[in-house]
């Protein structure tokens, strides 16, 4: 069954995107069999991580995780051994980085500890990777500020500008401390997370469904102060892959915090984005912006909205969810029509994307989180796959 950009009503039509991503997964790993990609492409090719101060390939910045998910979505997939050992090899990286505590200076331990480590226990029983994963969550945990009952997104706790911000991709390293809670007994994990969760949805959340990027408070008194962005168009608009956060982010704690309403609010926010996403179902990287506006798609944004609809049609009534679950399809069958890499001379799994429009970096590039959630829809559409957040 072709894709087309008509709305697809089976998954059986995503098989052939699903088998075409996993044998570029395979490829890439030929190619990093130890070390890490770069977070982004150059000129469509990973390169390995580069961050000045640390040897190249190493195991540092906010998205190597997703490298490592990717290896075991693989083995998990199509029982792929190598994958499995090279992401089995990465869990010692993973523990010695944060006991040892390089370069954790973020929130971002979800996206780094949640595809990599808890993953790997839940796989294998690494008992290592249970332990790293706890070490994570106890590390978010320090950047918590009760009195705000907020975590601090980026920075020293004592850095004066970043002191009380919040970003709206926190919401996918919370689920790292819903498993924290369960694994260890200790609530103090669950009841940060859901603090959060409750200033995230009255705050980063605007009355139309849009949202911010960031939202800054006053950690001492915990007044809330101002939203803003950093890679979004300008601190009124809405960042598209800020959205699609939102959407994933709430839908996923619905699964833990089923009274806090967050269903609602990830629905709210998926019609939004729906509202303004081209036909093609690719988006531009601001909401703000559609075609004809000669600004670059963020391919990235519309796999993540993907798994987020999945994700929000598996908790509604069928005669609801199937509306969230075709749109997703829609989506899926634009970027493996427009932003699939096979064939194009990259290594990377889904191209058009963009790490941040303001800041001059991985535009029109792949991304590693753009390839994980790309992946994990295909894998959601396809087989029901219900990844390790």
């Amino acid at each position: 069954m072709p894709i087309t950009t008509d709305t697809p009503t089976a998954t059986t039509c995503f098989d052939q995107p699903l088998s075409q991503a996993l044998a570029q997964v395979r490829r890439l790993r030929d190619e990093f069999p130890e070390g890490f990609p770069h977070g982004w492409t150059q000129d469509n090719r990973y390169v390995d991580r580069d961050l000045y101060g640390f040897p190249p390939g190493a195991n540092v910045g906010w998205t190597t995780g997703f490298w490592t998910g990717l290896l075991w979505v693989a083995f998990e997939l199509a029982d792929d051994a190598a994958c499995k050992a090279s992401a089995a090899q990465h869990v010692g990286s993973f523990a010695t980085r944060i006991r040892d505590r390089v370069n954790v200076d973020h929130h971002d331990m979800g996206f780094l500890y949640t595809p990599s480590c808890v993953a790997a226990w839940k796989l294998t029983a690494d008992p290592l990777a249970r332990s790293a994963a706890l070490d994570a969550a106890d590390w978010l945990l320090q950047r918590y500020w009760p009195q705000a009952g907020i975590i601090q997104a980026w920075g020293d706790l004592t850095d004066p500008e970043q002191r009380g911000r919040i970003i709206i991709d926190c919401l996918l390293n919370l689920p790292l401390l819903f498993w924290a809670s369960n694994a260890s007994g200790n609530e103090a994990y669950r009841e940060a997370a859901r603090s959060h969760l409750v200033k995230s949805r009255d705050f980063l959340v605007r009355k139309d469904a849009s949202s911010f990027h960031t939202y800054h408070f006053d950690v001492a008194t915990g007044a809330p102060l101002r939203g803003s962005t950093a890679q979004g168009a300008a601190d009124d608009s809405c960042w598209a892959r800020g959205q699609a956060w939102g959407i994933y982010g709430f839908a996923l704690n619905h699964r833990f915090a089923p009274d806090l309403g967050l269903l609602a609010v990830a629905r709210r926010q998926a019609d939004y984005f729906l509202a303004r996403l081209p036909a093609n179902g690719v988006a531009y990287w601001d909401l703000a912006y559609g075609d004809g506006s000669g600004e670059p798609w963020d391919s990235s944004a519309s796999a993540i909205a993907a798994c987020g609809l999945i994700e929000l049609a598996s908790h509604l009534p069928a005669s609801e969810g199937e509306h969230y679950r075709l749109e997703a399809l829609r989506i899926l069958a634009g970027l493996a029509q427009h932003c699939d890499g096979t064939g194009t001379g990259s290594n990377a799994l889904l191209l058009h994307g963009v790490y941040s429009k303001p800041h001059g970096k991985g535009i029109d590039e792949a991304s590693l989180w753009g390839d994980y959630f790309y992946l994990e829809a295909l894998a959601r559409a396809t087989r029901g796959w219900q990844g390790h957040w």
